[in-house]
Order: C-alpha cells, then sequence, then structure tokens
C-alpha cells in the first residue's frame, strides 16, 4: 500500500488542483414578474446580454413578457430599438403598458439579413438600453454576434424564435419558451449560472 499523504499537505505544496466556483450572475434586470425573477439566477434579464424567446406562434403573449421592462426603461428616458417585427405593434396597448413611446425607434428592413445587421449595430452601439428582434433565419455564428454586440453595448438584447430552434444549441444568455398549452407558462430552457427550474412559471394572461 503506497505512502498516506494528508491532503493539505499537496493542497500547500500546489499538488492538487483546485477547482472554483463560478460566481452567480449579478446585476440582473427585473423582468416585471415576480415568480420569473425568482426563478432566475440573476433575479431578473442577465444584465448586458442576449435573451432568447422561443415562442409556438407570433402573438402569444411574447411582447408581454417583455412590456414591463420597455415600460421602465423609456419612462427613464432610455432608448429602445424594435427591429423587423412580424406585424405592427399596437401603440395604444403599449401606452396602457406604461411604455414612453417617444422613446422607442421601430426600424423596418426589406432583408432577414438586414434585420440580423442593424440589430447587431443597434446592441454593439452603446446608445439603446434594449433591442428586440425577430430574426427568421439566424445560425448559431448570427447569434453569437448578437451576444457579444450586447456585450460591448451593454444592452439587453431580446432575439424571438419559432419554438423549433430549441432543440438546437444556443449562445444565449437566457433561453425561455413560451408555452399556450395546456396553460400559459414560462420555460427555463437555459439561464447562465445555474440550472433551468424543473418546473415552468405561470404567466397568466390577464394579469402583470
Amino acid at each position: 500500500m503506497g505512502q498516506i499523504v494528508a491532503l493539505q499537505s499537496l493542497i500547500e505544496g500546489r499538488q492538487v488542483w483546485q477547482g472554483r466556483a463560478v460566481p452567480l450572475p449579478s446585476g440582473g434586470e427585473t423582468t416585471g414578474w415576480p415568480a420569473l425573477d425568482a426563478a432566475l439566477p440573476a433575479g431578473g434579464w442577465p444584465e448586458a446580454s442576449l435573451s432568447e424567446i422561443l415562442l409556438p406562434a407570433d402573438g402569444v403573449g411574447e411582447l408581454q413578457l417583455v412590456l414591463p421592462t420597455l415600460a421602465r426603461l423609456s419612462k427613464q428616458q432610455r432608448a429602445i430599438a424594435v427591429i423587423a417585427p412580424p406585424y405592427v405593434p399596437c401603440v395604444a396597448g403599449w401606452e396602457n403598458g406604461g411604455v414612453t413611446m417617444a422613446h422607442i425607434d421601430m426600424v423596418y428592413t426589406d432583408h432577414p439579413r438586414d434585420a440580423l445587421w442593424v440589430s447587431e449595430q443597434c446592441l454593439r452601439a452603446g446608445s439603446y438600453a434594449a433591442v428586440l428582434s425577430w430574426p427568421l433565419h439566424a445560425d448559431d455564428r448570427a447569434l453569437r454576434r448578437l451576444q457579444v454586440a450586447a456585450d460591448n453595448g451593454r444592452a439587453l438584447g431580446f432575439v424571438f424564435r419559432d419554438r423549433r430552434h430549441a432543440v438546437q444549441a444556443s449562445p444565449a444568455a437566457l433561453r425561455l419558451e413560451l408555452e399556450t398549452e395546456p396553460v400559459r407558462q414560462i420555460r427555463v430552457r437555459k439561464c447562465r449560472g445555474s440550472q433551468p427550474p424543473a418546473l415552468p412559471i405561470p404567466f397568466p394572461a390577464d394579469g402583470w
């Protein structure tokens, strides 16, 4: 039997590699939904990062999900860019949700690739607090560029995509799936700094 050596002596002699726990994300931006904030390691949207929201179809409440954030940022007179939405947002509905539309820039493009390029530039510019986009043909490389741009520009990036992309890996810091059956709820598919919660989060259609 080999010689027994005290573990402490090995550590002090730097003969044992010691891993360090990755610190939990901090400084998250509240989503405005307490149950969702409680489930996320940063206590809200990860700061200066890309959040991917997967949908079964357009118009199932995805804008309601981010509306409290848009309201808070716009009231702080911080600019928000909305890039190539699939339908014209209801201005009255946004205003009823507390959004100051004077700080919302709507940008429409002629080609999906243009939308990706504009989204990246807006995220990277440092002049927008949040950028919302609906990329139709975004691969891993394109999403990674958006993630890096959000980090460089210290902005919140939101991309809305069909849930069929859930099987693909994503560089986004946060990945949520909005489900409508059997009830409307949010499932956390990925969150940097922690394992996703096992249970879905209620997302009522008639309340904040």
